[in-house]
């Protein structure tokens, strides 16, 4: 049986945990599960492909915390700087595979990608100096290295954004509501990862007490929160979390089938 293995490369918001000068408690944690990079995930199928979402800018020293060998693929939710700027490291991979590694995302996504990063953006030759990498638009489902990819649409404030169904997991970040119609698509979830901003409401994310709602709604088997600041201390949190609700940590790693 196949399986896919989730890596949690950043569980944090746009600022990181700890935040540059705060002196709160989760700042001040030697816990390191209170260590938040930006967020962003990696995906290894069983084929040995590994498909990351997001390049956050801390892509380069996630990858040599988790010693990622490859990069195939990437899936852009959106292209906020927390999520995109990470995008020069990708370089790495496309040198030392002779690759061509392929973007996939909203076309408005890819296009603002082009206009941000348009030098990253070439067919391969004999100069790996800078990534290269290949925009592919997207609408709907569509097939990489045989495995079925649903972008999951979601409001990030007044932006609509993609998450992500990959066989019975789903990765949800950034997200301040989520129609019907996205949530009949995350039906029969072993494995999702929701975001969790902060206790108090917020005008582009959800916070802990609509996370909770939606986590009931979508009813996966295990939900990890995810994108959290440095509101939520993991302990504290974790206590007051069900079963089937879980905190969010850089480098954890889940299988599923």
């Amino acid at each position: 049986m196949s399986s896919i293995e989730l890596t949690i490369l950043g569980a944090g918001s746009s600022a990181g945990t700890p935040v540059v000068g705060c002196q709160c408690k989760t700042c001040q944690s030697t816990n390191p599960k209170n260590k938040r990079t930006r967020c962003s995930s990696l995906i290894k199928l069983s084929t040995g492909e590994h498909i990351l979402i997001d390049t956050s800018p801390d892509l380069r020293f996630q990858s040599l915390r988790e010693s990622i060998p490859r990069i195939d693929a990437v899936l852009y939710t959106h292209t906020h700087a927390d999520h995109l700027h990470g995008i020069d490291d990708l370089r790495a991979f496309c040198q030392m595979h002779k690759i061509q590694i392929p973007l996939y995302g909203k076309q408005e996504a890819l296009d603002q990608i082009v206009l941000k990063f348009g030098y990253a953006l070439n067919e391969p030759r004999d100069f790996w100096e800078m990534p290269i990498l290949k925009a592919m638009p997207i609408d709907g489902p569509f097939q990489i290295f045989n495995m079925l990819i649903t972008p999951i649409p979601v409001s990030h404030g007044k932006s609509e954004i993609y998450g992500y169904r990959i066989g019975k997991l789903a990765y949800l970040t950034d997200v301040s509501n989520i129609v019907e119609s996205s949530l009949k698509l995350l039906e029969g979830l072993d494995l999702l990862l929701l975001d969790c901003l902060r206790m108090k409401e917020h005008h582009t994310h959800i916070n802990l007490e609509q996370s909770m709602i939606f986590a009931n709604q979508i009813k996966a088997k295990k939900t990890y929160l995810i994108h959290m600041t440095h509101d939520l201390e993991y302990e504290a949190l974790k206590k007051e979390l069900p079963q089937h609700i879980d905190v969010g940590y850089d480098g954890l790693k889940i299988t599923i089938n």
